[in-house]
């Protein structure tokens, strides 16, 4: 884990918000979608938006977990204190969102089967809370052998 604020997330804490972006990334496989979802949460714990991969549904490459939470969120101030959930480590893409709006922490369910820019946004003073959750493990892993071309297509490979 990295420590880019002052206050390390109580772990506790990060495997409740984790919860809403599992929910989230349910329901994108429900719909037959990518299973990766995301929340926005404000400094006070308050959900600012959720959302979850919609690349499939809405034949929009740019829709991802990270960025449908985000907007679903809506304009804010500042998105300083604020912490983003995600079920997988975030990709370049997603990265760079947290990066330019100053997004102070991200909880990540699991990096294992995708190892994405955490690494970066670590470096450059983002908090990193990876949970390697076996529950979203097994959900990325159970899609990726079923759907491996689409997999592929989402990590841009």
């Amino acid at each position: 884990m990295y420590q880019g604020m002052n206050q390390v997330m109580d772990q506790a804490q990060a495997r409740t918000w984790l919860a809403t972006a599992v929910e989230e990334a349910r329901a994108g496989l429900a719909e037959g979608g990518i299973p990766i979802g995301a929340a926005l949460y404000g400094p006070d714990g308050t959900v600012l938006g959720r959302g979850h991969n919609r690349r499939v549904q809405d034949g929009d490459p740019s829709t991802h977990a990270e960025t449908a939470a985000f907007r679903a969120a809506g304009r804010q101030r500042t998105y300083r204190g604020t912490t983003m959930v995600t079920t997988l480590s975030p990709c370049w893409y997603c990265s760079g969102l947290v990066r330019q709006f100053g997004i102070s922490r991200v909880v990540i369910g699991e990096a294992t089967t995708f190892h994405g820019g955490h690494d970066w946004l670590g470096e450059h003073g983002v908090e990193i809370v990876l949970l390697d959750d076996p529950e979203c493990v097994a959900l990325m892993r159970d899609f990726i052998e079923q759907h491996p071309a689409l997999w592929n297509e989402d990590i841009g490979e």
